[in-house]
């Protein structure tokens, strides 16, 4: 099991990075909720990770902290959550407003989440309302939709930001036309890509 990375940064392109251990470069899947505060590029990273392997591929999904990522591990134990829907759920909500919303039974906010109707809510509180009540809080739950990060834009083309904010929001499991109203609705011709899909993903929450 691989549990851990640390390296530099040689990509960004939400929600997946490039990262360089010792000349060997790891592609990791992260929720954008960890993916807001990774580094610039060029720069170390630290993940924790989670391994997948399946019949047809092995996949790394990373995390900013232990406690994401003991999340991510309760979700994909729930009935019909499988990696990449605990990712779009971990990226349309902090780790600390999911719990809340299974504590609360507050469905209506776990079905704006892509992929999750309302009888996946319903089985996720069922599932879930004891383990998320007793997962270990390893590191302070940040709630990183609002995180207190460095506010620096990333220095590229406006198209390609709005470009690959859309392709986020589709590899989240958007629809089409629903990433593109979300990211028109919150442009900025200054934004980076990923303030784009942070503010997007607010909006629809």
């Amino acid at each position: 099991m691989i549990g851990r990375l640390h390296g530099k940064l040689l990509e960004k392109q939400p929600p997946e990075i490039l990262l360089d251990i010792n000349g060997v470069a790891y592609e990791v899947q992260l929720p954008m909720t960890s993916f807001y505060h990774l580094p610039e590029v060029g720069e170390s990273a630290t993940i924790y990770t989670h391994f997948v392997v399946r019949e047809d591929a092995q996949l790394l999904f990373g995390f900013i902290d232990k406690y994401e990522r003991g999340l991510f591990r309760v979700l994909i134990k729930a009935n019909g959550v499988g990696p990449k829907l605990a990712c779009t759920i971990l990226s349309g909500m902090s780790a600390s407003q999911f719990i809340q919303a299974v504590l609360e039974e507050d469905i209506t906010a776990l079905v704006k989440m892509p992929g999750v109707g309302k009888k996946t809510a319903e089985r996720l509180v069922v599932e879930l309302k004891d383990k998320v009540a007793n997962i270990d809080e390893v590191s302070s739950a940040v709630d990183v939709l609002n995180p207190s990060i460095n506010k620096a834009e990333l220095l590229i083309p406006v198209n390609l930001a709005k470009e690959e904010a859309t392709s986020a929001l589709l590899a989240l499991g958007y629809k089409k036309a629903q990433a593109e109203k979300a990211i028109n609705a919150i442009y900025d011709e200054h934004a980076s890509s990923e303030t784009l899909i942070r503010e997007a993903l607010k909006s629809m929450v």
